[in-house]
């Protein structure tokens, strides 16, 4: 399985100024707290638990804020390279701490998608990176345009063209080293279109909220604007609505592909996905199951709880918004108590599926907008 998140933030930071003379960019605090913490939070809630900063710029900063771990379980471990070598020289220097396969994130970027779907974007066997990619209007000079056909990156063009352009978020193969020559080298700009040249890249355009606190405008954009992200509409699903035999971790079983897909519904749409009730003896494997059949989908659940509660230290360790929340369940008890907080309960209907489009449809509102 895919645990492993990679976060580039060796950079200087200059174009902040005087903000990152002491402070790398990565720990300027937004809406009261290190961004980096809000991208770590990310992917401990998209199961990726296992974390590895490649640092340069006030390296030590990052090795002290992270010594206990990081937000929501993370184990952190904080590479430094000797000298700057560029993004390139980074993952070369830290070879032997990169998984098969791993997801690798700018640490000056916050893009709002489900980051395993890029887990199911269609790309060859040989396929080294996969991007996550987003519309940018003509003339935004800060990223160089992609060239896609189909899902195929087939090169990329200057800053300001029309067109896609980078999201910071990449699932890469580790034989990403092997494109790594001569250091200096930017994995952007020298590794990526060489990989474009050679049919081993492959992209996917995603209509979500992207903010790059990189520039002063941007970063105070971002003080209002990323807290606000955050507060997600939370979905409870209730193992009533689950087969009995499909809520053990019995070899050989299997879920219901139903059930993924509207976990997989869920999570594109940005909600969190949380299984509720009673968790049995096997609840541990159960969770673990469960995660294992959803990761080949690009799906992941958020959190499980014995009960929809909401609050500090309880069932939902990220936060979410009531208003906006939903259980799912076919025990009347259980509804009464997501009322009680101000949830909507949803008595299970028999189709999951269908109940999940419609909350959907809600979600995005009569225009469509993704929440």
């Amino acid at each position: 399985m895919l645990n492993q998140a990679v976060f580039l933030v060796g950079g200087l930071g200059s174009r902040l100024g005087a903000m990152t003379r002491a402070t790398p960019k990565p720990l300027l605090e937004v809406g009261g707290r290190p961004f980096l913490d809000c991208l770590i939070e990310q992917a401990a809630r998209h199961g990726l638990h296992r974390v590895l900063l490649l640092c340069g710029h006030l390296a030590q900063a990052f090795a002290e804020r992270y010594r206990g771990g990081g937000p929501g379980g993370a184990a952190v471990t904080v590479a430094v390279e000797p000298a700057p070598a560029g993004t390139g020289g980074a993952l070369r220097h830290a070879a032997g701490l990169l998984d098969e396969r791993f997801l690798l994130v700018n640490g000056d970027t916050f893009f709002d998608v489900n980051w395993l779907d890029l887990l199911t974007l269609p790309a060859g066997a040989d396929c080294v990176a996969r991007l996550a990619l987003r519309d940018a209007p003509p003339g935004v000079g800060r990223y160089d345009g992609v060239e896609l056909a189909g899902t195929q990156v087939v090169g990329f063009a200057g800053a300001g063209s029309a067109g896609p352009v980078n999201g910071g978020l990449y699932l890469v193969d580790r034989s990403i080293l092997g494109w790594i020559d001569a250091l200096p080298c930017s994995i952007e700009h020298d590794v990526f279109p060489r990989l474009a040249a050679a049919g081993r890249l492959a992209g996917r355009i995603y209509d979500r909220f992207f903010l790059d606190i990189g520039v002063p405008a941007d970063f105070a954009r971002a003080q209002a604007e990323i807290p606000a992200r955050f507060r997600r509409p939370a979905v409870f699903l209730s193992r009533t609505c689950l087969p009995p035999a499909q809520d053990r971790a019995r070899p050989g079983e299997t879920w219901p592909r139903e059930v993924l897909e509207s976990v997989k519904q869920l999570n594109d749409l940005g909600c969190l996905v949380v299984l509720t009730g009673p968790p049995g003896r096997d609840a541990a494997a159960s969770f673990e199951a469960f995660q294992a059949a959803l990761q080949p989908l690009g799906a992941h659940l958020d959190a499980v709880a014995d009960a929809p509660r909401l609050g500090p230290g309880e069932a939902v360790p990220w936060p979410c918004d009531p208003e906006r929340s939903l259980l799912i369940s076919c025990d009347p008890a259980e509804l009464a108590a997501a009322r009680a907080q101000g949830i909507e309960g949803a008595l299970f209907a028999g189709d999951l599926a269908r109940q999940v489009r419609a909350l959907a449809a809600r979600l995005r509102g009569p225009e469509g907008r993704q929440p």
